[in-house]
């Protein structure tokens, strides 16, 4: 190898020729001066590294102490932004099942005093030790636990409000009112003695004595499907409830009511009279199932069997 040195302060450029054993050497050289300044650098460093006064040391550690801080603060953050989003929708959802838990303890006449939907349940016990305390993720699984319990219990109270609605829509339109007050009976449901000829006759109503221009209440809610005068019955009202059965109120002074209106159950539709194949003013009210007459009595007890019962509940 040839080398050329140039100077100015040189008359003239001089050579220099290294064999490649030289060449070889102080390649050698250079790589052993490389490893002992990495290896003085390294010994240095970690010198000085268990020197926490030194104030470079230090400013390098609390810089990533911060970032480690920051973020674990944003970490932290994030997650309780989460859980609060989680428990405010499940405190909704409490609300609403609360709301939910008084209107059907309202439907069915339970006492206030007894379900107290806008109070703590009573709770208590003896206190046992976790033996770690709760991470976040298994705070996030309890959570997750109790959304699915809640979505059980508001399908099971959403079934059971159904099961409600329908007793209660039955009920309207079942004929258990009766339909004047303070009346008695004058002459039953089934074979009688006919008042007016004296023969032996199958009375399809019930009569229940009135004065005159008494009001005349729909046993059950429905349709008016007739309001006319009928030789026998005399002016004559009678309600479809949409179930097979209708109602039928006979010898009235008054009708109310015309064909289609709807009527609800103790709604005021005629007045007591005399008109008709009578022997004085009185209410002849019948039951039938798709045009079969049926005993009044049988619905007029529920009804009262009702009143009894959700008398006792709300004492």
């Amino acid at each position: 190898m040839n080398i050329i040195l140039v100077s100015d302060s040189l008359a003239k450029s001089r050579s220099v020729t290294l064999s490649q054993g030289q060449v070889l050497l102080i390649a050698f050289g250079i790589l052993v001066a490389g490893f002992l300044l990495a290896t003085v650098t390294y010994v240095v460093t970690m010198r000085f590294a268990v020197d926490l006064r030194n104030p470079y040391l230090r400013s390098l550690l609390a810089s990533l102490h911060q970032d480690e801080m920051k973020r674990s603060e944003a970490q932290v953050k994030e997650n309780l932004d989460a859980l609060a989003a989680k428990v405010g929708e499940l405190q909704a959802r409490i609300l609403r099942l609360d709301a939910f838990g008084e209107r059907l303890a309202k439907a069915v006449g339970v006492k206030q005093d007894e379900f107290h939907f806008d109070q703590k349940p009573g709770q208590g016990g003896p206190a046992v030790l976790l033996d770690h305390d709760l991470t976040v993720p298994e705070f996030r699984q309890m959570l997750d636990e109790m959304s699915r319990v809640l979505d059980d219990r508001s399908d099971k109270l959403g079934v059971l409000d159904s099961y409600l609605m329908d007793d209660r829509l039955a009920r309207k339109t079942i004929p258990t009112t009766m339909p004047v007050k303070g009346g008695y009976y004058s002459s039953n449901y089934g074979y009688r003695i006919d008042p007016i000829n004296g023969h032996t006759e199958f009375h399809t109503g019930v009569d229940i004595i009135a004065a005159p221009g008494t009001p005349v209440m729909a046993a059950a809610g429905g349709v008016v499907s007739l309001s006319t005068v009928l030789p026998e019955y005399g002016r004559v009202v009678d309600v479809d409830h949409d179930n097979g059965l209708t109602t039928r109120y006979a010898h009235l002074s008054k009708s109310l009511v015309k064909v289609g209106d709807v009527v609800m159950k103790g709604q005021v539709i005629a007045l007591v009279g005399n008109t008709g194949r009578t022997t004085g003013p009185h209410l002849h009210f019948e039951v039938r199932e798709n045009g079969i007459p049926l005993n009044p009595n049988k619905f007029l007890a529920i009804g009262k069997r009702d009143v009894l019962v959700s008398a006792s509940v709300r004492h």
